[in-house]
């Protein structure tokens, strides 16, 4: 019961701030419809909250939260199309300007793939065959960096399979229209939780790079190369996402 009067007490101060404070101008709007300029593909793990994590407010941006943030390519005959249905009504429904593909350390779902099918089917019923949709980046992985540790190659990962499904949106014919045309931008954010850090892929390099920097740090708003005083295990992934993300 305790968790349940957290959860209204947290509604109580949502309705204090936005329809008895005097100032209802934000549900004015929203109630005549959505706008979001930007729809964020993110992970369900609790601790990456996009909303929380952009401080983003309500109508800004489009979610949809998955295992893993990862996007499947494109096929118009799925049974269910699932995740392709969110992405293909904020690409056309909402004409967003921006999609997000937002992943974070520590990732429970990219864990699983690392661990390979035997183990994660031997303890979930569908996370496996989900996560599989990454088997790419998994396979890259332990093919390009054999000899790294377990945390080395988790984090590789998790940043491969943001390449990748920035890869797969570009399947969908409309995505890569609207991105061909310049109406709609890709981005691959990566929030590092032990380093307090949010990165960004950059399709130049093939890399990740900051975009915020290190809690208490200062932010030069511009895109640098990663820190040197980053963990070990930060810095040689991100060193080898070039590697994971380019063609064979």
């Amino acid at each position: 019961m305790a968790e349940i009067a957290a959860f209204l007490a947290g509604f109580e101060r949502f309705r204090e701030r936005y329809f008895n404070s005097g100032d209802e101008s934000v549900f004015e709007r929203l109630r005549q419809g959505q706008s979001p300029r930007a729809l964020v593909i993110s992970c369900c793990d609790s601790r990456a909250d996009p909303g929380m994590l952009l401080g983003a407010g309500p109508g800004d941006i489009f979610v949809v939260r998955n295992v893993a943030n990862l996007v499947p390519p494109y096929s118009d005959s799925a049974e269910l199309p699932g995740i392709r249905a969110d992405i293909e009504f904020a690409v056309k429904g909402l004409n967003v300007e921006r999609i997000i593909v937002l992943g974070h350390s520590g990732c429970g779902g990219i864990g699983a793939l690392m661990d390979g099918e035997g183990v994660t089917e031997s303890r979930f019923e569908f996370i496996g065959a989900w996560v599989s949709i990454a088997r790419a980046a998994r396979e890259r992985v332990l093919r390009e960096m054999a000899g790294e540790s377990r945390a080395v190659q988790r984090k590789a990962c998790e940043q491969g399979a943001i390449a990748l499904s920035l890869e797969n949106l570009r399947t969908f014919p409309w995505v890569r229209e609207r991105v061909d045309a310049g109406t709609l931008t890709l981005d691959g954010w990566y929030f590092d939780m032990d380093a307090g850090e949010l990165l960004g892929y950059s399709a130049e390099t093939g890399g990740f790079a900051a975009l915020v920097g290190r809690a208490g740090g200062s932010n030069s708003g511009q895109w640098s190369v990663v820190s040197e005083k980053q963990e070990q295990t930060t810095a040689r992934a991100t060193a080898n996402t070039e590697i994971l993300a380019s063609p064979e």
